[in-house]
């Protein structure tokens, strides 16, 4: 064996390529690392240009842990090697994959293939109260067998001293395009940008962001979609720094700061070469024609602070629809992302968007790029990571689905082992749980095909899948872990048990078996036909009288909590802190199967009525009063309200009289909440529910004003009062209403009535 020949042989003819090349060192770790150390010297590669990811100390290159694997995003070096005996995961895999360079070699070190271990990934699959013994070994079985099987990987046994694959793949010589700078009449950007760029993608997509630019004719939108490594950051970077140096203030955005690095360094060359940079600070370049580039988080920008001339939005399949559409405010806006790679899935991006692009009033313009940059096409590794960790995973074409409807299709339970030996399959309902989500990464594949308390439900028209539900099994913990969890301990895979126990301080909580429904997608083509209830449904049948309840946890929408109440599922808790990626308080919902679920349903669900009024004048004072309202109707009711004889004067006096709301607000909270979560009467037979009796804008009323005590100027700008006057008889005219509900037949309202009525 000699794995520096090996490994020199590899390098040539990558660079011969322009491509890369993978060398697996299948066998013990001590005897790895040491054919590692020959890879190297085999390569020729200097030290600088060699990054090793391993748990482990002591190696003259750079060393990376695996957990910090994720901060080697965005650069490049010319051989990485990868650890795979200690901290490995699919998202470390994913990750270095596109961190080598054309020409470079991407070293990964592996326990022998046939006997392969589990190791710390499987540990983490392992999520009470199932062990390690329970994880299956589909993923690693998946990526061993595209190891040996793919063109460009060459296999060493160094246990036994034998060369497996060398790893032939195609090596003629590169083509790729070249970039073109537009005539002067036809530009708006300086010629240098042009000649920044690498390739023609990048050029015709530069041109495309001149749409960005002052002198348009009206708002305007621009969508980037690109695979991993194509260079949208660096078109964004660039059509920044045109923009700054005419003038512009250009607000950046970003899940993390840096995700957005390559925008600011692309924006700081091309103005340091203009001559127009005035000062870059962290976060911030300004130019000296009076231009700006600043940095926003996601939640900031969305403000949209100081009002810019353009936003520019960098992996934007990273951010909720939600939050992505407060963008659409900017009359110029660039939206980048990542169609296939590790950062995200683009195609959910454009799918999920789509609607909202189209309904505004901005002309749009798409463009997409397909050349690498630090690559030439068709590199082999790449194709590899695509495969191997289904990177490219996408639904059914719309016409296969596109007729599908609730009496079309057949519930079906494939199992993980069903899915491994299903590689149509496995894409079709990966590819629906990537659009479902706005981050889906590598180690989701593992779960799917590995996870013991995973399982995956699907509605299938003519044997391709149009809708699919993850749900995981939570509960059913024994005494010592629900102890643990109750002293605040982190329980892994069982989310509302971990909240209802260490937040609530429910020890019980963690007793009842139930499952989350982790996600559910429907195919675009077939949306808005019931086949998402159709499948909630089906499921709850098959799950009726096996567990306890079935839960979900989800970013609140009122469209999302309209969706989950239609189904019967009822609100147990909100959280009182915004998610940080969708910007929203996260809501959970139950819906019992069995007395046990029940009885756990019943008493968080009073909970929420007991605490969320203080909350509402609290960490929830900002909450959207849609939301509040979908989250309060889908909270089992409670008893009818019980109000003094005192209270019911002051409720009639402003109802119908001259009674001040602010001179005793409780009373008036405790109606709101039974009207909103529609608590019943005390003599409540058959007639109209309270539902009946309030407007939505009255219930937004409700919420904004005697829930969450904003000041009633606010309240009445917000819901379109003429003024303050009109928007507090309005308050009373709600009063009226329930008065007439909750205090029918009491003797006290109808003499207070009659003194103001009579």
């Amino acid at each position: 064996m000699n794995v520096a020949a090996v490994a020199a042989e590899l390098r040539a003819a990558a660079e011969r390529a322009d491509h890369r090349r993978m060398l697996v060192l299948a066998g013990g770790r001590d005897a790895g690392i040491d054919a590692a150390f020959d890879a190297v010297e085999g390569a020729d590669v200097p030290n600088e240009e060699v990054t090793v990811v391993t748990a482990r100390e002591g190696f003259r290159f750079e060393r990376v842990p695996p957990e910090q694997s994720d901060r080697l995003l965005g650069s490049t070096r010319t051989v990485v090697v990868c650890d795979a005996h200690e901290g490995f995961s699919p998202n470390v895999l994913g990750r270095l994959v596109g961190v080598v360079d054309g020409g470079g070699l991407f070293v990964v070190l592996t326990p022998p293939l046939d006997s392969w271990p589990a190791g710390s990934f499987a540990e983490s699959l392992a999520v009470p109260p199932f062990g390690v013994d329970a994880v299956g070994d589909r993923f690693r079985t998946r990526v061993i067998e595209t190891i040996r099987s793919h063109p460009g990987i060459a296999v060493v046994d160094v246990d036994a001293g034998e060369i497996e694959r060398r790893g032939a793949a195609d090596d003629s010589p590169p083509t790729r395009s070249s970039p073109t700078t537009p005539a002067a009449t036809v530009r708006r950007f300086p010629a240098a940008a042009y000649e920044a760029c690498l390739t023609g993608d990048q050029s015709r997509t530069l041109h495309a962001l001149e749409a960005l630019s002052v002198g348009r004719s009206g708002p305007a939108a621009v969508v980037v979609e690109a695979d991993r490594g194509r260079g949208k950051s660096s078109a964004a970077g660039l059509a920044a720094g045109s923009l700054a140096a005419a003038g512009c203030d250009v607000l950046v955005t970003a899940p993390e700061r840096r995700s957005a690095a390559e925008v600011f360094d692309r924006a700081d060359e091309l103005l340091s070469g203009l001559g127009g940079l005035d000062r870059c600070e962290e976060g911030t370049i300004t130019t000296d024609a009076g231009g700006r580039i600043r940095f926003r988080e996601p939640g900031a920008a969305a403000d949209l602070p100081g009002d810019p001339d353009a936003v520019l939005v960098d992996e934007a399949a990273a951010l909720p629809v939600r939050r992505l559409s407060a963008f659409l405010d900017a009359d110029a806006v660039g939206f980048f992302t990542t169609v296939h790679g590790y950062e995200g899935a683009g195609r959910g991006f454009s799918v999920r968007f789509a609607e909202r692009l189209a309904d505004a009033h901005h002309d749009l313009t798409e463009v997409s790029l397909s050349e690498p940059i630090r690559y030439a096409p068709d590199d082999p590794v790449e194709s590899w990571a695509f495969r191997a960790l289904l990177l490219d995973a996408r639904p059914a074409v719309d016409p296969l689905v596109a007729d599908a409807s609730p009496s079309s299709v057949a519930y079906c339970a494939p199992t993980a082992a069903d899915l491994a030996a299903d590689e149509h399959r496995l894409r079709e309902v990966f590819g629906l749980l990537v659009l479902a989500h706005y981050r889906t990464e590598p180690d989701d594949l593992a779960r799917l095909l590995d996870a013991p308390n995973l399982r995956v439900r699907t509605l299938e028209h003519d044997g391709h899948v149009v809708s699919v539900a993850l749900l995981a099994r939570e509960g059913g913990l024994d005494a010592e872990t629900r102890a643990a969890m109750y002293e605040g301990e982190r329980v892994r895979g069982n989310m509302l048990p971990d909240v209802f126990t260490s937040q609530l301080r429910d020890e019980a909580a963690g007793v009842p078996v139930g499952y989350r429904v982790v996600r559910i997608a429907t195919h675009h083509a077939a949306r808005s036909r019931g086949l998402g209830s159709a499948l909630l449904a089906r499921i709850r049948a098959e799950f009726d009288g096996e567990v306890d309840y079935l839960g979900v946890g989800y970013g609140a929408t009122p469209e999302l909590l309209d969706f989950w109440a239609a189904n019967g599922y009822r609100t147990v808790h909100v959280s009182t802190t915004r998610n940080d990626a969708s910007g929203e308080y996260s809501a959970l919902m139950v819906d019992p199967l069995s007395p046990a679920g029940e009885a756990l349903a019943r008493r968080h669900a009073r909970w929420v009525r007991e605490r969320i009024p203080d909350q509402l004048s609290d960490q929830l004072r900002d909450a959207d009063p849609d939301v509040v309202r979908g989250v309060l109707s889908a909270c089992p009711p409670g008893d009818a309200p019980d109000l003094s004889d005192r209270e019911w004067r002051i409720v009639v006096g402003v109802a119908a009289g001259p009674g001040q709301y602010a001179t005793a607000p409780a009373p008036f909270r405790r109606l709101a909440l039974a009207a909103l979560t529609g608590a019943p009467a005390e003599d409540d037979g058959d007639g109209p529910s309270v539902g009946d009796a309030l407007e939505p804008r009255a219930e937004r009323l409700l919420i904004r004003k005697v829930l969450q005590g904003r000041p009633v100027g606010e309240v009445a700008a917000e819901l379109g009062y003429a003024s303050e006057r009109t928007c507090l008889r309005a308050l009373g005219s709600a009063y009226a209403a329930l008065t007439d509900h909750y205090g029918d037949g009491l003797d006290v309202v109808s003499r207070e009535r009659d003194r103001f009525e009579g």
